[in-house]
């Protein structure tokens, strides 16, 4: 079966005056309709991967793959008007904090309509009408009153459901959330799941899910990555996380608070050099 995306041997690297800074460092993996999970510290390029396939990298990096297929278009050979026409039509990307990805001089309703109408020829009236019922969807309470805010209005957790909604709208075939519920309570972190399990299973939607919550992949998603310096170290399915063989896969999850046992010294990664090689 041919995947939805294709991606083998991504760099991504960054010129600085003291060298080059290798971010993402031959990350290979196929995607089907499916929730993929990317975990590991920060910095050990989860989001620079998603970005990549985005086409939102600095103009300053560098991207190279021998491979980066979207559903049959090579993403690396798109023009910029290509890659325009995919991103939020096709292609989403939830990023981590609302509070630099919205625009602080738009109102909320106005940026979902604005994703909603660059790639579907509708009216004013039915993008708002349509805007407001994904902001339900992403349970927020008073949708018509929130439309009509700017971001610095809302709260995190609501200008995150916000974004949620408004990455969603289009209907993509592939969604990148980049630690999409990191700032929502546990009840609304459960109910924009659903919404994201039910775009995969009803829509044939892929799903990309970088998370650090070891424990929320391991129940939500199909498949993990696990990323260190750059490198994919280890993949399996998120059911067998706490079998992981690797080391620093071991680290992670042995780092994690376990309820109703006290841990003194707190545990730390006894980092290999051979890790990241």
């Amino acid at each position: 079966m041919t995947p939805l995306l294709a991606v083998n041997n991504l760099k991504v690297s960054y010129p600085t005056r003291t060298g080059v800074v290798e971010a993402v460092r031959g990350v290979s993996f196929s995607l089907q309709k499916e929730r993929l999970a990317i975990v590991g510290e920060s910095g050990s390029g989860k989001s620079q991967t998603g970005r990549a396939i985005m086409g939102l990298t600095p103009k300053h990096g560098v991207v190279t793959a021998d491979t980066l297929d979207f559903n049959g278009i090579d993403l690396l050979k798109a023009s910029d008007k290509e890659r325009r026409q995919l991103r939020g039509k096709r292609i989403a990307m939830v990023l981590q904090d609302p509070k630099y990805s919205l625009d602080p001089v738009m109102t909320i309703g106005r940026q979902i309509c604005e994703t909603l109408r660059t790639h579907e020829s509708i009216s004013r009236s039915e993008a708002r009408d349509r805007a407001l019922a994904m902001l339900e969807a992403v349970q927020i309470r008073d949708p018509k009153r929130v439309f009509d805010l700017h971001p610095h209005e809302v709260s995190g957790g609501m200008g995150q459901r916000a974004m949620i909604a408004m990455m969603l709208i289009a209907g993509p075939e592939l969604l990148i959330a980049d630690e999409p519920t990191s700032a929502l309570d546990v009840t609304v972190q459960l109910d924009v799941l659903r919404i994201m399990d039910r775009l995969v299973s009803e829509r044939g939607m892929g799903l990309i899910f970088v998370s650090h919550d070891l424990r929320l992949v391991s129940s939500f998603c199909d498949r993990v990555l696990v990323m260190y310096a750059g490198k994919v170290v280890e993949e399996l399915k998120a059911s067998e996380l706490k079998n992981a063989q690797h080391p620093y896969t071991r680290g992670l999850l042995n780092c994690m608070p376990q309820i109703g046992e006290s841990r003194h010294p707190l545990p730390v990664l006894d980092r290999k050099p051979e890790w990241a090689a």
